[in-house]
């Protein structure tokens, strides 16, 4: 079959002939309906040296996954042949506390996993391939009712990321207060809509690109104003002074964790999901007091259960470009130079 893969660090992916994955006890093969393109995917592609990971490549793309259940290994129990499922994307050692809880993106013993990795797509192969090995069932979720591989697959990391985001602040996202989202790309857009359909708060969406706040504003933002050095009076005059009372930074650059700061008011929960690579002084008086600044991490595969639930129910709705398998390079290549929309998923079962 064949796979996108990276096959060493400071390379683009090449799409190779590999053989088809056969299940072991307690795996499954999953036969990919979507597999997502994420912008952390080009950090590994051109960021990351030999010795930087517990884990190497050649290993094939892809760590968004949707599909149906191809084949199941002994002892599987609690799912079936052609189930539509989406994979939980970070993958740790099963055993500990957390892993328990269900919370495997903050593994407390990722060297015990029986085959240490980041999760497929990242040290292990992914979705970016007609059939995928999934090592243990506890990563696949079974897709509700009126909800397609396709629109699931970016869900699981581009819909749970912000969700976990949002989760962790909806205390202070009563009604009367303010949530801004900078950065309203494959990852922001889903923050818009979940902030709009879990909260009572308004939404101020900030983004570079005039068709980025365009897709904000359908997505419930209140108001949409573009990045630059007006951008903070803006926000500040239409909260009244006040500032956000929540940041989510989808970018996490020097200038949009600046901006960010720039917003917050004492108790301001400051949020940094993308991984750009900026970073922010913090000191006693370069933001206000009780501000809690915090990067994050995927989230745990209860709330991808909820995530997936709000689609099922039309209240998040991905805006998806879709990419055949033999293109799927290209897909790097546009979300780079910034031309791309929404998320792009890679199809490689395209009948």
């Amino acid at each position: 079959m064949r796979a996108l893969r990276l096959m060493e660090w400071k390379s683009d992916p090449v799409l190779v002939e590999v053989d088809e994955p056969e299940p072991g006890p307690g795996q499954v093969v999953v036969r990919i309906g979507g597999a997502g393109a994420c912008h952390s995917d080009l950090h590994l592609m051109h960021d990351l040296e030999p010795g930087m990971l517990p884990w190497e490549p050649p290993f094939t793309l892809g760590h968004e996954n949707a599909g149906w259940v191809h084949a199941l290994g002994a002892g599987v129990t609690g799912l079936e042949v052609g189930q539509p499922v989406a994979v939980y994307g970070p993958w740790g050692c099963g055993a500990c506390i957390r892993c328990r809880l269900g919370m495997e993106n903050y593994c407390l013993d990722p060297a015990s996993a029986p085959v240490p990795s980041g999760g497929g797509g990242l040290g292990l192969d992914g979705g970016m391939a007609e059939l995928m090995l999934v090592p243990d069932e506890r990563h696949l979720v079974p897709l509700p009712d009126g909800l397609e591989p396709l629109t699931a697959a970016p869900l699981t990391d581009a819909g749970l990321t912000p969700y976990h985001a949002v989760r962790r602040s909806l205390s202070k996202l009563t009604p009367g207060t303010t949530a801004v989202v900078i950065g309203v790309g494959g990852l922001g857009h889903l923050g818009v809509q979940i902030l709009s359909a879990t909260c009572a708060a308004r939404v101020i969406a900030v983004d570079k690109k005039a068709e980025a706040l365009a897709l904000a504003e359908e997505g419930g933002a209140a108001l949409a104003i573009p990045q630059g050095d007006a951008a903070a009076a803006e926000i500040m005059d239409a909260t009244g002074g006040r500032g956000a009372d929540v940041v989510l930074d989808f970018v996490g650059t020097d200038d949009t964790l600046a901006l960010g700061a720039a917003v917050s008011q004492p108790l301001t929960d400051l949020t940094i999901v993308g991984a750009a690579g900026g970073t922010l002084g913090v000191s006693m008086y370069s933001v206000p007091y009780e501000v809690s600044v915090q990067s994050m991490y995927w989230g745990s595969w209860g709330e991808l259960v909820e995530v997936l639930d709000l689609a099922a129910r039309g209240l998040l709705r991905p805006t998806i470009t879709t990419v055949p398998l033999d293109q799927a390079a290209d897909a790097y290549q546009r979300m780079a130079s910034g031309t791309s929309l929404g998320r792009q998923v890679v199809v490689p079962n395209a009948s």
